[in-house]
């Protein structure tokens, strides 16, 4: 009898997928994800660790105030703090040697620009999924199902508007839960095909719940080309 209910019930799982256009299935991961619609009115604090296997940790202090178009990332290697923050259109980068206070830095428009980078890429992983309903984002309708490391998942490919960015992800889901386990990303080449031997594909684990909001406490990255191991950032506070 056990083994026929659970028959039954993935056979309802997958007919339910099947059934499903690619913008119902993104309402139903953000309603997992963000279940009272908090993220427009997000603010929080993150205290991200980031292990490579031939670099030091980078330990990095992330606060996103959306209502106040704020940004600050405070970042950790060796005895240099670098403090980046972006506050509506106003930029300000300030590094200092904690082990030498007098020693100066000169901050560039390079830097400045980078500061802005980090504020939507931290912005974009951290908000997602609900960051695919952003303008620019290009759902495509058709849910597929693909299995990746053994599991199956529902997937959806997305695209973007030319001003926006040129990569293609895919971003793979729970059937059951509608949980985001994995996103991955391919570059394309000189003729606008997606080259799958490049970009990466990031594993997501554990939860961490932060005003309401559920996102991956560890993220895990590799080489899509030959599953090379990138590196881990990992919540900690």
């Amino acid at each position: 009898m056990r083994q026929l209910f659970l028959f039954l019930f993935l056979c309802a799982i997958t007919v339910q997928a099947q059934g499903l256009t690619g913008q119902q299935l993104l309402d139903k991961v953000i309603e997992h994800h963000d279940p009272n619609g908090k993220w427009p009115q997000f603010i929080g604090d993150l205290q991200v660790t980031m292990t490579t296997p031939s670099n030091p940790k980078r330990v990095s202090d992330i606060v996103i105030n959306l209502p106040a178009q704020r940004f600050e990332l405070i970042t950790m290697r060796d005895s240099v703090m670098t403090e980046n923050r972006v506050v509506g259109k106003e930029v300000t980068v300030v590094k200092v040697d904690l082990k030498d206070l007098d020693k100066k830095f000169e901050t560039t428009d390079k830097e400045w620009d980078r500061a802005v980078i980090m504020k939507n890429y931290y912005t974009y992983l951290y908000g997602l999924p609900m960051k695919l309903k952003d303008p620019g984002t290009l759902i495509t309708d058709k849910v597929e199902r693909k299995t990746f490391k053994g599991k199956e998942y529902l997937v959806l490919e997305v695209m973007y508007d030319e001003n926006v960015g040129s990569d293609v992800w895919y971003f793979y889901f729970d059937p059951s839960t509608y949980k985001m386990e994995i996103y991955q990303f391919f570059k394309r080449d000189k003729e606008g095909n997606i080259d799958r031997i490049s970009g990466e594909y990031i594993i997501l684990k554990e939860n961490h719940q932060i005003n309401d909001i559920n996102m991956p406490r560890v993220r895990e990255w590799y080489y899509n080309k030959d599953d090379k191991f990138l590196g881990t950032d990992v919540i900690t506070n």
